[in-house]
C-alpha cells in the first residue's frame, strides 16, 4: 500500500486518519489501539518475580533489528523521564533548533523517522501550525503507543504509524501530484535514532528520497566531545551515571549500557557528514551544541 505524503490527500490527513488537533479523537484512537493490540504480559514479571532484561549479544556491535526494537518496547514508558534526567530537559531545546534548521513553514508537510515517543514530531507540528501536516514513524509499537497518548494530552495531532526508516512507505518526493506539484515532504528529521539503524547511509538515502526537491534532512544525535575536559566528564556520565539511572528509573540497566556503546560506535560528525553526502544530500553542514555532546547535521535534497 502506498501512502501519499502531501499532495494527493491534502495536508491535513492520511487516508483513514482522523483530522488534526482534537484531544478526544487522539484519545479514542489510542484507546482503540490499546484494546485491539494489548501486548502479552512481560516475561520480566511472570510469577511476580522481576527478571533482568537480556543483555545485547555485544555492546560493540549493533544488535539485530528485532532486539533493538524489543529493547525500546521495554523502556518506552520510562523513556521520556530518563531523557529529561539525562539532559536536564535540554533535549526539547535541541529539537527546536533542529526544527529551525529544517526550515519548515506554517502549512508545511514534515516527516519524523525513528520518532520514539514523538517529541521531535510535536515540535514540527507546532511549526507547521493547524494547516500543516506531520507524519511520524517508528518500528517500536510501545513507543508509538506512548506517542499517541501524548498526542491527546498535548492536543497536537500527528499521524503516527509503524514503519522502518530503511523502507519508508512513501513515493519518491519528486513525484508530481495535483497541479504537478511534487508530493514529497518539505523536511525529514531524525532525533537520537540514527545510532540504532543498521545501515545509516541507506536510511539517509530513504529520507532524501521521500522529500521534495529543495527539502531539508536534519539529524540530531549524541556525539563525543573533542575538548579533553568535556570528554572525560562525558565518559564518566555515559559509562557510569547513565546505566545507574537506567537501573533505578527504568529497571533496565542493559538498555542504558547500550546507549554509551552505541555512541562510541557511531560515526563522528565529519564521518556522518560524508555519509549524508554519499546518500545524495547537498550542502551538508553540522552544528555542535552542549559543549560538544550534541551534533545537528542538515542537508538539502
Amino acid at each position: 500500500m502506498q501512502i501519499w505524503p502531501c499532495g494527493l490527500l491534502g495536508k491535513g490527513r492520511l487516508s483513514g486518519a482522523v483530522p488534526w488537533g482534537t484531544r478526544d479523537e487522539c484519545e479514542d484512537e489510542t484507546r482503540n489501539e490499546m484494546r485491539d493490540e494489548r501486548p502479552a504480559k512481560s516475561a520480566r514479571f511472570r510469577g511476580g518475580e522481576a527478571k533482568p532484561a537480556p543483555e545485547p549479544a555485544s555492546l560493540d556491535a549493533l544488535p539485530e533489528p528485532g532486539r533493538v526494537r524489543d529493547m525500546f518496547d521495554r523502556i518506552a514508558r520510562s523513556y521520556d523521564r530518563l531523557n529529561d534526567l539525562m539532559t536536564a530537559g535540554l533535549h526539547h531545546r535541541w529539537r527546536e533548533i533542529g526544527v529551525m534548521l529544517a526550515r519548515v513553514q506554517e502549512g508545511g508537510c514534515a516527516l519524523d523517522v525513528c520518532c520514539g515517543t514523538g517529541d521531535f514530531a510535536f515540535a514540527l507540528r507546532r511549526a507547521v501550525g493547524p494547516t500543516g501536516r506531520v507524519v511520524a514513524v517508528d518500528v517500536s509499537e510501545e513507543m508509538l503507543r506512548v506517542a499517541r497518548e501524548k498526542c491527546g494530552r498535548n492536543q497536537l495531532y500527528v499521524e503516527f504509524m509503524k514503519a522502518d526508516v530503511l523502507a519508508l512507505p512513501f513515493p519518491d518526493g519528486s513525484s508530481p501530484g495535483p497541479a504537478r506539484k511534487p508530493v514529497g515532504f518539505d523536511a525529514c528529521t531524525v532525533g537520537f535514532g540514527m545510532r540504532n539503524v543498521s545501515d545509516v547511509e541507506r536510511a539517509f538515502a530513504e529520507m532524501r528520497r521521500v522529500c521534495r526537491p529543495g527539502g531539508k534532512v536534519v539529524c540530531l544525535e549524541i556525539t563525543q566531545p573533542r575538548i579533553p575536559v568535556f570528554r572525560e566528564f562525558y565518559r564518566f556520565w555515559f559509562d557510569h551515571a547513565v546505566p545507574w539511572l537506567g537501573r533505578i528509573a527504568a529497571r533496565d540497566e542493559a538498555a542504558y549500557r547500550y546507549l554509551p556503546a552505541s555512541v562510541r560506535r557511531f560515526p563522528d560528525p565529519d564521518e556522518l557528514k560524508a555519509i549524508m553526502e554519499r546518500a545524495g544530500l547537498k550542502n551538508v553542514r553540522y552544528e555542535i551544541l552542549a559543549g560538544g555532546i550534541i551534533a545537528i547535521h542538515h542537508g538539502v535534497v
